[in-house]
């Protein structure tokens, strides 16, 4: 990376908890740990202090000069994406470049992405695919390459290269109508990238993975989404635009989005300016919004109708009250820090026992605000996998 002067997080590798202090202390918290021999994201971390970092490498880990620990910078609200390439050691084509709809420390594994990027500009795309093939060339790659970027503001973060098939490839062949692993395979035997006649071509269509959890089937356990991989599984939405293919992936993982209602809203302190565009449009939609105090008072202030509702400390009637009532159709809360990870994991648990749409980042609830008001506006049609490949 430094030969082709491309930037990456700041980072560091910890065999010891006095080397992971020291290395935490030259970053700055948050930082994001991990094991060096997993994968899946296993026993991976957002750390954001000093007695956390301690109780890290005393317990999620047994840290030895064999397997030490991976410290990176974390990136607040990043954008992070996947892009696979195919090359012959010579040319190199970027098959896809997906542009995931949660924020940077959500495992790649867990969060929803698009195909192509639905927020990101033109220059940053060509960017991100200069810099896929510098490092393709770079590293010898012959067969298929991944990728994971992080792009903060217009600054381009390599956050890890894998020189192997991912997760992507399958969703990324979908969306191309090209068999990108019987290509990559044709290479690893020799076949020269020019005899496939790939070209990069835009397309009219957009493509939505959404990752599928299993989380009803462990009672107790929390729906909040990190760095360590928990989806089991995937589907995939197609349309013509960003807002209804989101709805499609939604409608695969068994999530019925409401159309109207009341829609509870409570964001972190980081969120809550972000969180008024999304609220307003559930307003303007006809839901009646509830928040808890915090959210609820900054909202009001900034001009949306909103009415305050209990905390589960704060007394019944509270919020997991009127989810269990069956008073609440659409919720969503984004938190951080453990006090508050702890507080507020009831409601996540009782949105998922009541089947109630829920989303834990404030990307995630945005997008499901944008389906619910395309699913208002037009009839949701099926269109076959080959057409869609077959369109300019």
């Amino acid at each position: 990376l430094e030969q082709l002067e491309l930037r990456q997080p700041d980072n560091g590798i910890a065999r010891s908890a006095k080397e992971a202090r020291a290395i935490a202390a030259n970053i700055g918290f948050p930082v994001v740990i991990r094991p060096s021999y997993v994968l899946g994201g296993r026993a991976m971390e957002i750390v954001d202090n000093d007695p956390q970092l301690e109780r890290y490498m005393r317990e999620a880990v047994v840290v030895s000069g064999d397997s030490p620990v991976l410290i990176d910078g974390y990136l607040r609200d990043a954008t992070e994406l996947d892009v696979d390439v195919l090359s012959d050691g010579k040319e190199v084509f970027v098959a896809g470049i997906l542009e995931h709809i949660e924020e940077a420390g959500v495992h790649s594994g867990d969060s929803a992405c698009s195909m192509p990027p639905h927020s990101l500009s033109q220059e940053i795309i060509e960017e991100l695919s200069r810099q896929a093939t510098a490092m393709a060339n770079a590293l010898n790659v012959v067969g298929l390459m991944n990728v994971q970027f992080a792009v903060q503001g217009e600054t381009i973060f390599v956050i890890e290269v894998n020189p192997r098939a991912s997760r992507t490839v399958p969703f990324v062949a979908k969306v191309l109508g090209q068999p990108i692993a019987r290509i990559a395979a044709r290479l690893m035997a020799g076949a020269p990238l020019s005899e496939f006649g790939l070209k990069t071509q835009s397309y009219e269509h957009i493509a939505v993975k959404e990752s599928v959890f299993p989380f009803a089937r462990f009672p107790g356990v929390d729906t909040v989404l990190g760095p360590e991989m928990r989806s089991t599984g995937e589907v995939m939405g197609l349309d013509l635009d960003f807002a209804t293919a989101f709805a499609k992936s939604q409608l695969g993982s068994s999530i019925i989005l409401p159309n109207s209602g009341t829609a509870f809203i409570s964001v972190r302190e980081s969120d809550k300016q972000r969180a008024i565009v999304p609220a307003k449009r559930l307003e303007e939609l006809g839901f009646t919004l509830i928040a808890t105090g915090g959210t609820a008072t900054f909202l009001a202030q900034n001009g949306v109708q909103v009415e305050p509702i209990n905390k589960v400390a704060e007394g019944r009637p509270h919020i997991v009250d009127a989810i269990k009532n069956g008073d609440v159709q659409l919720v969503l809360n984004t938190t951080e820090g453990e006090k508050s990870l702890a507080d507020s994991k009831s409601i996540r648990r009782t949105t998922l026992e009541m089947k109630v749409p829920y989303y834990t980042t404030l990307a995630g609830a945005e997008a499901a605000v944008a389906a619910i008001a395309a699913l208002g506006t037009e009839e949701l049609t099926v269109t076959s996998l080959q057409d869609y490949a077959a369109r300019p």
